[in-house]
């Protein structure tokens, strides 16, 4: 079967307070490794795992968990489909994307699916810890790998550490706010939700600010924000 279910002791009690999780790896021995990560942190239960890009879609589907680690490259994730799937369907589950690339515009285009969180498989261990621990307040992840290759390369005219911010761009208070809950990975409709405003509303102020700032993808949308270091904020 794709999927295998826990039970007995592999699976903790699950309580209004735990983080429920979903891990879809093709590789038993991998997803072995992400378990005994995760059952180092007392919040979190893993509901399911699974071993297709399929299965993974039908048990986040099943039990909307807040939180799914996805290998992209396990068996029939049809490159991005399931991820746009996902985001349509699954608006509440914060996928995290496990990768053996590390090229840019593929990380763009993940990214751009509204994953909000995407780790190395060559990285460590804490790399998945911290992911988890970044996406579940709301925040965006990504592999200080891959980081280093998105940031530093002249995003928007600019060049060097994340530290050195674009200049001579001014936004409304409303505008930023809107512009970093798209980064964060949230959809129009969510954005209005939390700010308490129209989806059409939301559709004006981040025209506007995508406007005054010439970027017109989620990538770069994302970029900025990593720059400005709004997505270490706390959410509204």
């Amino acid at each position: 079967m794709d999927t295998m279910f826990l039970r007995g002791p592999a699976m903790r009690n699950v309580t209004d307070e735990c983080l429920q999780i979903v891990i879809g790896d093709g590789h038993p021995m991998f997803i072995d490794g992400i378990r005994a990560l995760l059952h180092t942190i007392d919040t979190l239960s893993i509901v399911a795992e699974v071993a297709t890009g399929s299965a993974a879609y039908r048990s986040i589907l099943d039990y909307s968990p807040h939180i799914a680690i996805l290998d992209s490259a396990m068996p029939g994730m049809r490159g991005l489909a399931i991820l746009e799937q996902l985001r349509t369907d699954a608006e509440g589950t914060a996928v995290i994307i496990l990768s053996d690339c590390e090229e840019t515009t593929y990380v763009h285009r993940v990214l751009a699916t509204g994953v909000r969180g995407y780790v190395l498989k060559r990285s460590t261990g804490s790399s998945i810890i911290e992911a988890v621990h970044a996406v579940s307040r709301g925040g965006l992840y990504l592999d200080p790998a891959v980081a280093a290759q998105i940031i530093p390369t002249g995003v928007f005219g600019v060049s060097g550490t994340m530290g050195r911010k674009p200049a001579g761009r001014t936004l409304t208070d409303r505008e930023r706010e809107v512009l970093r809950l798209i980064a964060l990975g949230f959809t129009n409709k969510e954005v209005a939700g939390r700010l308490g405003i129209t989806t059409k509303s939301i559709e004006t102020y981040k025209t506007r600010a995508t406007d005054k700032l010439d970027i017109h993808s989620r990538a770069k949308i994302v970029q900025y924000a990593m720059i400005q270091g709004w997505l270490e904020s706390p959410l509204p």
